[in-house]
């Protein structure tokens, strides 16, 4: 029996319908931009699997620091006890996020990290004698699967057997070009309203799972600007944008107003294994300092600043903050511009976006914009096909590489992205 077929008699696996889904592909090796199968099989990773390698499969570097790690330290309690790792990545962590960020709050991936600045700011508001009790998202937004996160992201097909069980949140409308100043109006009205808004919880300039829409820094900066002035904390949901993937380290990098908290995941362990973080202002933080000890932040998690995890995150900041890292950012994003030139006058293809490494097209559908366009699938077996991994979101293809990705597999992908849209042309021929 192969690896395919134990995993079908075992396995749940995510966001797959288990009753029609074809076997799983069994993956077992990688090294760079490639992922190799069971039977041979090479694999571009265009998707960096899930957002989160930065740096390319089975790293040394990176694999050299969490060994040495093991042999030093797997895991102690973060209650009462603290150890060298997650120390200086907190240190480090500060040092190159946007200004103002003062304290590092350790959890476990981007739901929890999300999960506790939501906590934060409404506490924060609680132990300030002054509650405030709504939040304010972003229409279309994508923050995470546990609870709390789901009430904060969009309601959608995927939310739907849980809406009573989610918090009553406040949502305004994208930014995207040409409708900046009806979004600012709308949060101008809402702030004049007097809500008892805690926060603003956003993802900066790239809504992911929406489908890679994007908007400018400036129009950003006026809806920070408002919730400052109306004493509205701000949440930058830095999961999927943080660590170069926009072009600089944070998309907040491009703002002139900062926000007063920060959630980290995906590419913080470059890829190698699960770690979140919430980052906050010293005023935040300062909130929960108190002799009445029900003014403590009680929240924590069983792996907490896990020693290992916070040796790959450190490795995984080496790598990132290298000369040859750097260029590669401007790389990538060279030749997706170089690429959007040469496929914008294809009459299939809607729109085309980019932000730094992340490309996305979106191609023409009767269904319009939609998870559960059949392109989608169309797509990906396309895509598989031609060894690349591209997961579409819906009618619209996307690309988030490794930063090692050579310029040859970045030509693969995209000659990949043209043959789809041939294969759209000859089937409405």
């Amino acid at each position: 029996m192969n690896l395919s077929q134990r995993d079908h008699n075992v396995i749940w696996h995510p966001y797959t319908q288990m009753k029609t889904a074809p076997l799983p592909i069994p993956i077992v090796r990688g090294e760079g931009a490639l992922l190799f199968s069971e039977d041979g099989k090479t694999y571009v990773d265009a998707v960096s699997s899930w957002w989160v390698n930065l740096h390319g499969h089975a790293h040394p570097y990176i694999a050299q620091k969490v060994a040495e790690q093991l042999q030093t330290l797997e895991h102690v309690i973060f209650a009462g006890f603290t150890h060298p790792a997650a120390v200086t990545l907190a240190e480090r962590l500060i040092g190159i996020l946007p200004q103002g960020q003062r304290r590092i709050f350790y959890s476990d991936n981007g739901s929890t990290a999300v999960e506790v600045a939501l906590k934060m700011a409404i506490q924060y508001w609680e132990n300030k004698g002054t509650p405030k009790r709504r939040i304010l998202a972003f229409r279309d937004s994508y923050h995470g699967d546990t609870f709390g996160a789901m009430a904060v992201s969009s309601r959608s097909t995927f939310t739907a057997p849980f809406w009573s069980y989610l918090f009553e949140v406040d949502f305004i409308d994208v930014p995207v070009p040409g409708q900046e100043e009806e979004t600012i109006a709308q949060l101008e009205a809402y702030a004049a309203s007097g809500t008892d808004t805690a926060a603003f919880i956003f993802e900066p300039l790239v809504l992911g799972t929406a489908g890679m829409v994007m908007y400018q820094p400036a129009a950003l900066d006026k809806l920070l600007e408002i919730c400052k002035r109306h004493h509205i904390l701000t949440i930058a949901d830095e999961v999927m944008t943080g660590f170069g993937r926009t072009g600089r380290n944070f998309a907040c990098h491009y703002l002139q107003h900062q926000p007063d908290m920060v959630t980290l995941s995906k590419g913080l362990t470059g890829g190698t294994m699960a770690l979140g973080v919430t980052s906050c202002t010293e005023e935040i933080y300062t909130a929960f300092l108190h002799d009445d000890k029900s003014k403590t932040f009680f929240h924590g998690h069983s792996y907490t600043a896990n020693p290992v995890a916070c040796a790959a995150g450190l490795a995984s900041m080496d790598l990132l903050l290298s000369e040859e890292t750097q260029q590669h950012l401007i790389r990538i994003a060279q030749k997706h511009q170089e690429f959007t030139a040469r496929i914008r006058g294809f009459s299939n293809i809607k729109e085309i976006r980019q932000q730094g490494t992340i490309l996305a097209i979106e191609f023409e559908s009767e269904s319009g914009t939609s998870y559960f366009s059949n392109l989608r699938d169309t797509f990906y077996n396309y895509a598989l096909a031609q060894g690349v991994i591209l997961r579409p979101l819906g009618n619209i293809i996307y690309m988030i590489p490794p930063y090692c990705i050579t310029n040859e597999q970045l030509e693969q992908v995209y000659q990949t992205i043209v043959g789809m849209h041939r294969l759209i042309s000859d089937n409405q021929a």
